[in-house]
């Protein structure tokens, strides 16, 4: 293994082949790639980039660096993955859907980062619920429910886990040859025919200007089919949050009083269709994605998606009867506070990476990789944009674990508030799609 031949290489631009690519990453997965070389990599790339099939070769070396899914099953399999924001629990609905659908769902998940929230976060908030599962339980209740929301076993992508720590320490975190390789590497592993993918835009999102959106979206596009998996992209708009919730087990709760038929989040409904009608179109389940759509809703109306929901819960250590009861399995916080507006006006911006960082001052976030979340905690009734507001009406409701914590987070939460004096129209949520 010539480790500094591939550095030097990399280093001065020189297209790497796929043979050097799989040597740096079953390295990284081994260990005999050290930290120091794994940074010079990282820097290497982030400064000079990759081409498309270097890209590409980055991608499958890390997949193939650990497990790779196989599957036999009697449809599609299928999964969607988003960049990152505010109150986005499109995933608690989607699976289920999918799978009420005709797909299979086995989806590898992860944890919050920075600002944003992890979906394995929520589903921990459920008592009982296991993220981590042998590899032959995963299969077979995939098989038996249609879906699986999990986290990544030790033996996904082990190369692309190396390489994100290191990734997080040298400043090379905003790469995205290295962004792509990541997300794919850890999906594609998962035995994929069919991925969408949603690419946030805006100030809560990690991509915050429309043209680096864009691009990351075409990378990771390219990058699934040079793989040989089909995608497409979704830009979404996360100026303000995707739900009205924010926090572990108020979004776990939104996400299930969404498959109950109660308050369906307008933007979440939007996108939750958008998403799930291009993949059961993508997976050959439907003839277009406006049919797809159609397919999506009546899932979630007709109660199916909530039963599979509840059947995945059970499979994976929740309890039974948590789709009827949840109120008495989630848990609560103590202390609860209405944040309310100082001025007339309409709301005109959100700053939702103040709001991410106020749940992850309550307890609801990780300052360090080995935080103990409190899962109770969090924000609901976030009001939205372009929204009307008077003095003393809701801007959003704070859960604390004390009053200590509750009254230290108003005041910079307040302030995430702009209102004005004209009325706003804030931009559709859902956006371009790349194909």
């Amino acid at each position: 293994m010539n480790i500094p031949l591939i550095l030097s290489k990399a280093r001065d631009g020189v297209v790497l082949s796929n043979a050097e690519l799989g040597e740096f990453a079953q390295g990284l997965a081994s260990g005999d790639v050290s930290d120091a070389q794994a940074g010079a990599f990282a820097m290497a790339v982030c400064v000079n980039g990759l081409s498309e099939d270097e890209r590409v070769g980055l991608t499958l070396a890390m997949m193939d660096s650990g497990n790779v899914q196989q599957w036999d099953l009697p449809g599609p399999v299928l999964d969607k993955h988003s960049t990152g924001g505010i109150g986005d629990n499109v995933s608690l609905i989607l699976a289920p859907a999918l799978a009420a659908c005709g797909a299979y769902i086995p989806m590898i998940s992860g944890r919050g980062l920075g600002h944003t929230g992890g979906t394995l976060d929520k589903l921990e908030s459920i008592p009982g619920y296991r993220t981590l599962l042998p590899e032959a339980e995963f299969q077979k209740i995939v098989a038996d429910v249609g879906c699986a929301i999990v986290g990544a076993g030790q033996g996904i992508a082990p190369a692309d886990k190396r390489l994100y720590a290191i990734r997080d320490v040298t400043s090379t975190v905003e790469s995205i040859d290295l962004i792509t390789a990541s997300i794919l590497s850890k999906k594609l592993a998962a035995g994929l025919e069919g991925l969408i993918l949603d690419v946030k835009v805006g100030n809560g999102a990690f991509i915050s200007d429309p043209n680096e959106a864009k691009r990351l979206a075409r990378a990771l596009v390219d990058g699934a089919n040079g793989a040989g998996c089909k995608a497409s992209a979704r830009l979404t708009d996360m100026e303000q949050p995707l739900a009205r919730a924010a926090g572990n087990a108020l979004e776990c709760r939104n996400a299930l009083e969404f498959l109950n038929g109660v308050n369906q989040d307008s933007r979440l409904r939007e996108v939750t269709l958008s998403l799930g009608g291009e993949l059961l179109w993508l997976g050959g389940l439907v003839e277009d994605s406006s049919l797809g759509e159609i397919k999506i809703d009546q899932a979630i109306a007709s109660g199916n998606a909530t039963e599979r929901f509840a059947q995945m819960v059970s499979a994976l250590g929740g309890p039974n009867d948590l789709v009827e009861n949840y109120s008495s399995h989630l848990p609560a916080a103590p202390f609860v506070y209405d944040l309310v507006a100082k001025e007339n006006g309409f709301i005109s911006e959100i700053d939702l990476r103040a709001v991410g960082q106020v749940v992850i001052e309550l307890g609801g976030g990780r300052k360090q990789q080995d935080d103990i979340l409190d899962l109770s905690v969090g924000l609901d009734q976030i009001a939205s944009l372009g929204q009307a507001v008077q003095p003393g009406e809701l801007l959003c409701r704070i859960h604390a674990k004390d009053e200590n914590s509750m009254h230290s987070v108003s005041k910079n939460l307040l302030s995430a508030f702009t209102i004005s004096e004209s009325k706003f129209n804030p931009i559709p949520v859902v956006g371009e799609l790349v194909k």
